[in-house]
């Protein structure tokens, strides 16, 4: 019977080439449920369409302009502070690096989301195969990671900084500042991949239709027709481990930061080491906020329409993106000095 009716669609298919036709296997689930019979589908896709805000339906075209103004914004107010800080001689010191890599790792964080969500606003190129769904999921959780432990590695170095200035210099070496980059990401990386490999093992049978616009973990999931109890528990549990760690390691190293600062003598020296760390707590704020709120949404309003989950997402990935180098750039004397000279030049 069901070699019949694959023969007949192909056939169909064959004959009328303008005319789009499912695959005659998204049928057999509807025919078994209509002729009564007990029959297993061993069906998994492995091709998805990416479908951002489907509550606008047709009108999502019109999100494609200011999420891509947007897009031009992160990466030029990202990269005009690398910029300053890669062609200016002073800047090169360890905080200064952090603060380029923290942007490097904005502009590409928004380049793994942006594109993919400005063609899932389309109709014509919003397919995505489910091999390059996991990669994007892998880049995006991984960036994530990333970002907060290099806010780590700040931390640490600020406190070695204003704590043990007089050693600062021989102890933060370009050796010792790689080496820690490359234990955060390897962090991150440790992180994350246990997530994307559980994912991949997932059948998803009831929908190819992904309602977001990226490959996000949880609405991938939702498309699985298996238990993936184990998956939530992993996720969540690294989640929560990683993030309340993090918190105790930042507020615990901020908190000896400032009370080294307050026992400076020097009131310039004082101020310009609280104000170095506000600036960074501001970023952490931004950082950690913007997540924590998106969990909290995430689990209060479940029966929120879904175009509301993707706001909140874009929110959680993209205003970070947008408003850190804002902070470093309006709040780092050094760097707000060399933009105004730069702003100047550019007028002349």
């Amino acid at each position: 019977m069901f070699e019949f009716l694959a023969f007949t669609f192909r056939s169909i298919r064959k004959r009328d080439v303008g005319t789009l036709l499912p695959h005659p296997r998204a049928f057999w689930p509807v025919l078994a449920r209509m002729s009564g019979w007990n029959v297993t589908f061993n069906i998994s896709y492995t091709n998805f369409f990416l479908l951002g805000f489907p509550g606008l339906k047709e009108s999502r075209s019109l999100l494609i302009l200011p999420f891509f103004c947007l897009y031009m914004v992160i990466l030029s107010s990202n990269g005009l502070i690398i910029y300053i800080v890669t062609t200016q001689r002073s800047l090169h010191q360890p905080m200064y690096a952090l603060i380029s890599l923290l942007l490097a790792i904005n502009i590409c964080t928004a380049t793994t989301v942006v594109p993919a969500m400005l063609f899932s606003f389309s109709t014509h190129f919003n397919h995505i195969s489910l091999v390059c769904c996991l990669i994007q999921m892998f880049f995006i959780y991984f960036l994530l990671a990333f970002d907060c432990n290099i806010l780590l590695v700040m931390a640490l170095d600020r406190y070695i900084a204003i704590c043990y200035p007089l050693r600062y210099p021989e102890i933060m070496t370009g050796q010792v500042l790689a080496g820690l980059v490359g234990v955060a990401a390897t962090r991150s990386m440790g992180i994350v991949v246990s997530v994307v490999v559980l994912a991949s093992r997932v059948h998803f049978c009831r929908s190819n239709v992904i309602r977001h616009f990226t490959c996000e973990h949880m609405a991938l999931m939702k498309l699985s027709c298996g238990d993936i109890s184990l998956n939530k528990t992993v996720g969540l549990a690294l989640r929560v481990f990683n993030r309340i760690l993090d918190l105790l390691l930042l507020a615990t190293s901020y908190t000896r930061i400032t009370h080294a600062a307050f026992r400076i003598s020097s009131g310039g020296a004082r101020s310009k080491a609280l104000h170095t760390c506000g600036s960074h707590l501001l970023v952490i704020f931004t950082v950690y906020g913007s997540a924590l709120f998106s969990s909290i949404v995430y689990r209060v309003a479940r029966t929120a329409p879904q175009d509301v989950h993707n706001l909140i997402s874009a929110f959680y990935l993209l205003i970070p993106c947008l408003v850190n180098p804002v902070i470093y750039g309006a709040r780092t004397k050094e760097i707000q000095q060399h933009l105004a000279k730069l702003f100047q030049r550019a007028g002349q």
